[in-house]
Formats: C-alpha cells, sequence, structure tokens
C-alpha cells in the first residue's frame, strides 16, 4: 500500500425491527401456559409425596379435617411437612423459571418457546446472543422489579427501542426473528 491509498472501515449497521409490547405479552401469555402445566403436574407430584395419601393430604385439603382433636405431635409433624413442602415449591418454581427463562433466552434460538411461536427473540444491544449470566439478569430483573406495579412493563411503551425495565439493566432487546 502506498501512502495515499486510505482504507475506509465502514460498519455494517442493520436495521432491527423491535418486536411489538402487544407480541410480546403475548409470548409471556404463551410461557405461562407452557411452563405452567408441567409445573401443576409437578407440584400435584410434590404435594403427594411430601404429605402421602394417608391423613396427611385428608388434612391439608379438609376444612373439616380432623374431626378429632389431633396430638401436638401430629400438629408439628404436619408443619414440618408444610414447611418441606413451601421450600421445595419455591425452589422448583425459581429453578425452573430460570432453566426456562434464562436457558433458553441464552440458547441459540435466543427465545422461549412462547417467543419462537411468535418469531421474536432477545439480543444484546448490538443483536447477538446474550450469554446465560445476561440471561439470568434479565430473568431475575423481570421477576423482581419489572413486575412491581408492572412499571417495568409499562416503560416500554415509552423507551425508542421497546425495552421494558429488565431489557435497560440486562442491556437488552427483544426483536423480530428474520
Amino acid at each position: 500500500m502506498d501512502a495515499n491509498t486510505t482504507i475506509e472501515h465502514q460498519e455494517v449497521v442493520t436495521e432491527k425491527e423491535y418486536a411489538g409490547i402487544g407480541a410480546r405479552f403475548l409470548a409471556i401469555f404463551l410461557d405461562g401456559i407452557i411452563i405452567g402445566i408441567p409445573m401443576y403436574i409437578l407440584f400435584f407430584v410434590v404435594t403427594i409425596l411430601v404429605f402421602g395419601l394417608d391423613g396427611g393430604t385428608q388434612m391439608l385439603f379438609s376444612e373439616t379435617y380432623p374431626e378429632e382433636e389431633i396430638s401436638d405431635a401430629e400438629a408439628m409433624a404436619f408443619l414440618g411437612k408444610m414447611i418441606l413442602y413451601l421450600i421445595l415449591v419455591f425452589v422448583i418454581s425459581i429453578g425452573g423459571g430460570i432453566a426456562y427463562y434464562a436457558g433458553m433466552h441464552a440458547s441459540k434460538w435466543q427465545a422461549t418457546f412462547g417467543k419462537k411461536i411468535l418469531g421474536i427473540k432477545v439480543t444484546d444491544l448490538n443483536g447477538q446472543k446474550i450469554s446465560f449470566w445476561r440471561s439470568l439478569g434479565r430473568h431475575l430483573s423481570m421477576q423482581f422489579i419489572s413486575s412491581i406495579f408492572m412499571i417495568g412493563f409499562i416503560i416500554a411503551f415509552f423507551t425508542e427501542r421497546k425495552q421494558s425495565l429488565h431489557d435497560l439493566i440486562a442491556g437488552t432487546i427483544v426483536v423480530k426473528d428474520k
């Protein structure tokens, strides 16, 4: 190359078509059904495993049971089972949500099943696939911050790239998958 030759670097800019807010909410609804049905079945199984098919389950679901007084030991055993059940449901709910949402958004699809059905995906601000850790941060901020009074979702109506609060926190956008 001689001194008079200049090389210009041109950045390739691709226009991103941001996903509509309606499509995003429909995707959340579909994902709720897709993940909700298996979770409901799993919680039913956990209920049976923790409380059994004997008096424990009957005590849990009956308004009139027990007809006779229960001993302190039986009450403490039931309380222990209830605490175990609540811990298991909490861990399964959080773990299932992380596995589904964070895992799917960080996958090669870059979308949950609901988003994939609607033809939208999650990317970083440059249109690239996000890491699991960024996806995890996005999911947790959606669960704990964006859900408060739905304000985190309402913000999407007023941002240029239709970003919800959790997208702003994680540095992500939701775009149409071409």
